[in-house]
């Protein structure tokens, strides 16, 4: 067991309570999970797995604070938002406040998924992150385990992005419905000029 990523980094106690601090965000994506959906990318992640897409993620440092309560009215407030995936990053670090989120989310009829480096296994275990059980209990799907790179799947077809991690179905309603885009890529353009590129094969560009 890697003890390293079961250690809160110190960096998580200055977030605000009631604040997320979050690398990028879009709205409307199609490659993030089933339907329409808001995708919120988490700050920091311990693991540094090699290949792995999105490595400006990896830093604790406060990068977009933002409120829970501002963060969902910004989702709801788009109409085409189905759902909601977050991802990262590690979510499961910012588990007290992503639950919040979901809460809040669920309410308005939104779904909420995530993805995640650990395990389940992990998250049911005494060494989970805090609150980590109650950001399960809100979520309708979920894919858990660590990129790892020797175990890649090149396949436009594929949900995951390696052989050991698993898809996981909280919410029976969602059984029929593991069929997202995920041969596809998007390129979303925000209103600064940054770009964020997701779907398969894609990462996190920030850069101009």
């Amino acid at each position: 067991m890697n003890k390293l990523i079961f250690n809160p980094p110190a960096l998580l106690a200055e977030i605000p309570p009631g604040y997320l601090n979050i690398m990028g965000y879009v709205d409307e994506s199609e490659v993030n999970g089933p339907g329409c959906r808001a995708v919120i990318w988490v700050q920091g992640c311990q693991r540094e797995c090699g290949g792995c897409f999105n490595p400006p993620s990896w830093s604790f440092e406060a990068n977009q604070l933002i409120k829970v309560e501002e963060l969902a009215d910004k989702i709801v407030s788009h109409s085409s938002n189905q759902g909601v995936t977050f991802s990262g990053g590690e979510p499961f670090w910012q588990a007290p406040a992503l639950t919040q989120l979901a809460k809040r989310l669920k309410a308005k009829g939104l779904n909420v998924m995530s993805f995640t480096g650990f395990t389940l296994e992990e998250l049911h275990s005494p060494h989970a992150p805090v609150g980590s059980q109650d950001l399960l209990d809100e979520l309708d799907l979920l894919i858990d385990g660590p990129f790892v790179e020797s175990l890649a799947i090149h396949s436009p077809e594929s949900l995951v992005s390696s052989r050991n991690q698993k898809v996981r179905v909280f919410n029976p309603e969602f059984a029929d419905k593991l069929t997202w885009a995920s041969d596809q890529i998007e390129i979303h353009v925000l209103k600064d000029g940054r770009r964020i590129v997701t779907g398969f094969l894609g990462q996190m560009n920030l850069g101009e």
